[in-house]
């Protein structure tokens, strides 16, 4: 599975839970050998702007952190082009969930998710999509961008049972049909993170759902990372989403395979009986 990520996603940028060194080194260390790197790049002004004022830019350029939120949001806009084919995690931060048109708080700066959705349709590449935001805070920013535009379709999810959390997830990601599902996935819900509610074993069935869903779809897929500040159980939780997407896609390609055999065999049979 793809994995879009920058060298400079490791150093500490600022004083907050989400720059704290290690946190990237956290998953790197879990993920790397099972995973094929894809470089992340900065997003262009434009592209910033197209869910952002000059305003709030200029703010976080006067923060000292431009370039390293331009490089987040680039990074999810490569991670959704990718995602549009095959699934794709994004490997970025800062986080970008909080981040309003106008306005940021909660460790974000640019919106990465409504930078890269927006990328997406103003080029026709899709016209609808959800997003799935599972951090144990709610995204106001994606909401504050994106819910008046349209085309996306917002979940964060609200039940305080993990099972009636999960049936919340299946519900809404197979309740309409769409041409991505971008997932804000923040890792801090966990049972030994700030949330104390779900399981690494809930985030590879979140990662199953996600994929299961887009391929009855026949859409694409992809997530970005938000939350998630416990170390030690980070890299774990990335990697059980990422298992849950990659082995439905691996299912899906097989089952391709084994219709292709079929089809070959009854084709080759077929010609074989009318020769005869």
């Amino acid at each position: 599975m793809k994995v879009v990520f920058h060298e400079d996603f490791r150093p500490p940028y600022t004083s907050d839970p989400a720059a704290e060194s290690g946190r990237m080194e956290a998953v790197e260390r879990v993920i790397r050998d099972r995973v094929m790197w894809v470089q992340a790049i900065p997003a262009t002004e434009e592209e910033i702007a197209a869910v952002h004022t000059r305003a709030q830019m200029e703010r976080v350029r006067r923060e000292g952190v431009y370039d390293i939120a331009a490089l987040a949001a680039g990074g999810a806009i490569r991670t959704a082009a990718i995602g549009l084919t095959e699934p794709c995690f994004g490997l970025i931060r800062p986080p970008g969930h909080h981040a309003s048109a106008a306005s940021s708080w909660g460790f974000c700066y640019f919106n990465n998710m409504a930078v890269a959705m927006e990328k997406l349709y103003r080029e026709k590449k899709i016209r609808t999509a959800l997003i799935l935001d599972f951090d144990l805070h709610f995204g106001d920013g994606t909401v504050n961008i994106l819910e008046g535009r349209g085309y996306v379709t917002i979940l964060n999810p609200t039940a305080a049972d993990r099972n009636a959390y999960l049936k919340e997830v299946r519900h809404f990601l197979f309740a309409e049909k769409v041409d991505i599902i971008g997932v804000s996935a923040g890792f801090d819900h966990h049972v030994e993170d700030w949330g104390g509610l779900l399981t690494t074993g809930d985030y590879r069935e979140m990662g199953q759902m996600v994929r299961e869903a887009a391929g009855k779809n026949g859409g694409g897929c992809f997530g970005l990372l938000e939350g998630g500040y416990n170390h030690r159980v980070l890299g774990a939780n990335v990697m059980a989403f990422l298992e849950g997407m990659e082995r439905n896609h691996f299912l899906s390609c097989s089952l391709s395979f084994v219709r292709f055999l079929i089809a070959s065999f009854v084709c080759y049979f077929f010609h074989s009986s009318v020769r005869a």
